[in-house]
C-alpha cells in the first residue's frame, strides 16, 4: 500500500497511506512532533476522521482497520495526488471535498485544509481528531488517557497532564465533546508483518461540525499544534491561512531549485546519446521534472537540531535519526549538488563538535541527545565530506577551522582507539587499519541477532582501509595547502607504506575481486551467525573472508582510490560487481550463490536482521558503482588510438544512468513511497516494493546524483 510523507524541518512529520489515509504503521500520523528537535518524536494527532451529513444520511469518508474490519470511506475517494503536499478528493452525491495536508516549515503543527463545493442540499462536515501522546516507536495498549480538555473562544486545548499541551482550531465550526472518547484497537497491518504488536487505542476529544449551504463553496482550515517553542500561540493559530502556507511551501521549494542552478545548467545532466548535446522541449520538461522531484525528496531529510542550533541530516523516515555515516554518504547528493553550502557547513560542525578520541559520533540518542560512538567509518567519511565541501565551495576558512579535528582523527587512528570497545588501530606490520571485536561491529554491516554478528567484519575491512587511504591523501593535500610540513611528511609516509600492502593483502585472484575482510586473529576460528568459517587466502596466513560484497567498490570509487582505476585489478573488481551484484534497484550486499545468501527482506526483527546485509539490495550502493565507473573512464589516456573505446565506455555510463533514471522516476511516482525512495529492496527479478525505512536519505542522494550526472 503506497505511503506518503511531508516533514517540518525539525524531524517531525505527517505520514500515512494514499488509501484514504488509513494508518498501517504505528509510525503513521498527521502530527508526529519532536519534543527536542529532531529527537523525542511523539505521536500527537493520529488521524482526522471526516464524515458528511447530507439530509438524513451520513457518509463516513474515513478508512480505518480495527479487528479485521475496514471502514469503506475509500469508496468516495476519486483522486489522490502529491507533489509537495498530499491532496485527497472525494465525491459524495453532488458534494466535492478536496483535502490538503500541509506542515509549516519549522513548526510542530499540521494544517488540514478542506475546499468543499456543495451542489446538494444543506450539508454538514464533521471532523473528529484521533489523538495520543506516546513515543512514536511504541503503542498505547491501555485506555488510561489522563488528558483534559477545554474549549473556549473556538479554541480547543488538550492538556496531556505531563507538561505538554496541544491546541486545535477550526474556523466556522461548532464543537461537541465526546462522551466515551476512546478509539479502540486501531490495527496496523505493516507492524504485524514486521513482527511487532499491531493494535492500539487512541483518545477522541470530540467532533467539530461545519455547515455548508446548498450551492455554497466553503474553505475549512483545521490546525493542530503542539504548544511551546515550535508551536503556534493562541493568537497565531486563529490567523492561519492554509492556502498561504501551501503557497509559501511551494515558493520555498522553488527558491531552492533556483538557488541550485540545476535548471540553468541543465545540459550537464545529459541523459541521452545525442552527440550535439541539444535538448528539445520535451527533454527539457523531463529534466525539470526530475530536478523538482529531487529537490522535494531531498528537502525532507534536512532538519534543525535544537541542541546545538545547527542543521543536520535525518538518515531515514520513519524511525532513523541523524547518523554520521549516512549523512556523509548523502552529503554531496543532498547538499552540495543543490548548493546548500551553509547547511552543509552546519552539518560538518554538528558532528565535528562532538568528536571524542578521534571518533565522530555515528549518531545521537533519541531520548537524551547523547553522542553514540559505534562507527569506524564515520570519522573517515567526515574527512571525505570536508574535501568534497572544499571542492564545491573553495571555502578555505572552514577547512582550516576543521583541520585540527581531522588531524586528531588520523593521529588517534594511528595510536589506537578503545572508546566503547571500537578497537581501532594501525597494524604497524602492514600499515592497514584494524577495527572492531567479535562483540563490536562498527562498519555499516553491523546487524546482530541474539547478540551474534550476522556479518562479522572485525579486522581489516576492505572499505575501511579504502577510506583510510582516501583520508590520508586528503590530509596530505590539506597539509600542503596549510604548509604543515611535518604533517605532510607523515601522511606521505603512511600512504607509501599502505600502497605496499593493500593490493597484496586484499586481491583475491581466484574470484577476481577483493577480499571483504582480512582478519587479524591468526589461527582463530571465526564464524558468523550461520557458523560459516572465513576462508584462508592463498597468499598469506591471515584468515580472509572471500565472499563477494559491494564494499570492495570503495577501493576504486573514492576521490583517491586505493586501487588504481586503470589497473587490471580495478577492471576485475568492476566486472565482478557488475556480474554478481547489480540489480534493478541497486547492488546486492552479497552475491547470489554465496553461502548465507538471502535476497528477500521479510519476517520478524530477527529474520530481517539476518537478511539485512546478506543479499538484500540497497539503492545507495549505486553511487559507489557510478563513481567507480567514472574513475575508470577518467583514468584512461585519451588519444587517437583508444578514442573510440573511451567514447563507447562513456556511452555505456550514460545508458546506465538512463536505466537508473527510468527505474527510479517510476519509483517516485508509482512506488511504495510517493515522492521518495526506500531503504532496501528485494534482490530477485520480480522485486518491486521498497522495504525497510520508506524514505531513506542516502537512497535519494545517490540515485539522484547518478541521474543528474554529478
Amino acid at each position: 500500500m503506497k505511503e506518503w510523507i511531508i516533514t517540518n524541518g525539525l524531524g517531525g512529520y505527517a505520514s500515512s497511506t494514499y488509501y484514504n489515509g488509513m494508518n498501517t504503521r504505528r509510525y503513521h500520523g498527521l502530527l508526529i512532533a519532536p519534543l527536542d528537535p529532531p529527537a523525542k518524536r511523539t505521536l500527537i494527532l493520529s488521524k482526522l476522521d471526516e464524515s458528511i451529513e447530507i439530509g438524513e444520511k451520513k457518509y463516513n469518508l474515513f478508512t480505518n482497520e480495527t479487528n479485521k474490519v475496514i471502514t469503506k470511506g475509500y469508496n468516495y475517494l476519486i483522486k489522490f495526488e502529491k507533489d509537495i503536499v498530499p491532496i485527497f478528493t472525494y465525491s459524495i452525491n453532488g458534494v466535492i471535498v478536496e483535502k490538503t495536508i500541509i506542515m509549516q516549515h519549522e513548526k510542530n503543527a499540521v494544517i488540514v485544509m478542506y475546499k468543499i463545493s456543495n451542489k446538494n442540499i444543506k450539508t454538514k462536515l464533521n471532523l473528529t481528531p484521533i489523538m495520543n501522546f506516546r513515543d512514536f516507536h511504541s503503542e498505547k495498549h491501555d485506555k488510561n488517557f489522563n488528558f483534559s480538555q477545554n474549549f473556549e473562544n473556538n479554541l480547543l486545548k488538550i492538556d496531556f497532564n505531563n507538561g505538554y499541551k496541544s491546541s486545535i482550531y477550526v474556523n466556522d465550526a461548532k464543537y461537541n465533546k465526546a462522551t466515551k472518547g476512546i478509539f479502540s484497537d486501531m490495527h496496523y497491518s505493516r507492524e504485524k508483518d514486521r513482527g511487532f504488536d499491531s493494535d492500539e487505542n487512541h483518545y477522541i476529544p470530540g467532533t467539530f461540525s461545519i455547515t455548508i449551504n446548498k450551492n455554497e463553496d466553503k474553505k475549512i482550515c483545521f490546525i493542530c499544534s503542539l504548544d511551546g517553542k515550535y508551536g503556534f500561540s493562541d493568537e497565531e493559530i486563529k490567523q492561519i491561512d492554509g492556502e498561504k502556507i501551501i503557497i509559501a511551501e511551494k515558493k520555498r521549494i522553488d527558491q531552492q531549485i533556483k538557488e541550485s542552478k540545476l535548471v540553468e545548467n541543465i545540459k550537464q545532466c545529459q541523459l541521452d546519446l545525442n552527440a550535439n548535446n541539444k535538448l528539445d522541449d520535451e527533454d527539457e520538461q523531463i529534466y525539470k521534472f526530475i530536478i523538482r522531484k529531487y529537490m522535494i525528496a531531498s528537502d525532507n531529510f534536512i532538519v534543525y537540531r535544537d541542541s546545538n542550533k545547527l542543521h543536520t541530516i535525518i538518515a531515514g523516515y520513519p524511525w532513523f535519526l541523524d547518523w554520521a555515516r549516512d549523512s556523509f554518504i548523502s552529503f554531496e547528493g543532498l547538499l552540495l549538488i543543490s548548493r546548500k553550502f551553509e547547511i552543509a557547513k552546519e552539518v560538518l560542525k554538528t558532528f565535528s563538535t562532538n568528536i571524542k578520541d578521534g571518533l565522530v559520533p555515528n549518531g545521537f540518542s533519541e531520548y537524551d541527545n547523547k553522542p553514540l560512538y559505534n562507527s569506524v567509518d564515520a570519522s573517515l567519511l567526515f574527512i571525505d565530506a570536508v574535501n568534497k565541501y572544499y571542492n564545491y565551495t573553495e571555502d578555505l576558512d572552514t577547512v582550516k577551522e576543521l583541520y585540527g579535528a581531522m588531524h586528531d582523527i588520523i593521529e588517534n587512528y594511528i595510536n589506537g582507539i578503545d572508546l566503547d570497545n571500537n578497537n581501532i588501530y594501525l597494524d604497524e606490520t602492514d600499515y592497514l587499519l584494524v577495527s572492531g571485536t567479535n562483540e563490536t561491529q562498527n562498519t555499516w554491516m553491523d546487524a546482530k541477532v541474539n547478540g551474534k554478528a550476522v556479518t562479522p567484519r572485525n579486522g581489516k575491512a576492505v572499505e575501511i582501509n579504502a577510506m583510510w587511504f582516501n583520508a590520508l591523501n586528503i590530509m596530505k593535500r590539506f597539509s600542503e595547502m596549510f604548509k604543515k610540513t611535518l604533517d605532510h611528511y607523515e601522511y606521505s609516509y603512511l600512504i607509501k607504506k599502505f600502497n605496499k600492502s593493500f593490493e597484496k593483502e586484499f586481491y583475491n585472484e581466484n574470484k577476481k575481486c577483493l577480499y571483504d575482510v582480512v582478519d587479524t586473529d591468526i589461527g582463530k576460528k571465526v564464524t558468523n551467525k550461520y557458523d560459516e568459517e572465513f576462508h584462508y587466502g592463498n597468499d598469506c596466513n591471515h584468515l580472509k573472508d572471500d565472499k563477494i560484497r559491494p564494499n570492495q567498490l570503495f577501493a576504486i570509487s573514492m576521490t583517491y582510490p586505493a586501487i588504481s582505476p586503470d589497473s587490471d585489478i580495478a577492471k576485475d573488481i568492476f566486472l565482478t560487481c557488475t556480474e554478481k551484484l547489480i540489480t534493478k534497484f541497486g547492488l546486492r550486499t552479497l552475491a547470489k550463490g554465496e553461502q548465507g545468501y538471502c535476497g528477500v527482506y521479510q519476517g520478524n526483527p530477527a529474520q530481517r536482521d539476518s537478511n539485512y546485509h546478506q543479499g538484500i539490495t540497497w539503492p545507495w550502493l549505486i553511487g559507489l558503482y557510478y563513481d567507480a565507473f567514472k574513475n575508470m573512464i577518467n583514468s584512461q589516456e585519451y588519444d587517437e588510438e583508444n578514442k573510440e573505446t573511451i567514447e563507447e565506455i562513456k556511452e555505456q555510463l550514460i545508458r546506465f544512468r538512463i536505466k537508473i533514471a527510468n527505474v527510479f522516476i517510476n519509483e517516485l511516482v508509482n512506488g511504495n513511497t510517493i515522492g521518495s525512495i526506500s531503504e532496501v529492496y528485494d534482490s530477485d527479478e520480480n522485486a518491486s516494493q521498497g522495504k525497510g525505512a520508506f524514505a531513506q536519505a542516502w537512497s535519494v542522494s545517490e540515485v539522484f546524483r547518478v541521474i543528474l550526472g554529478k
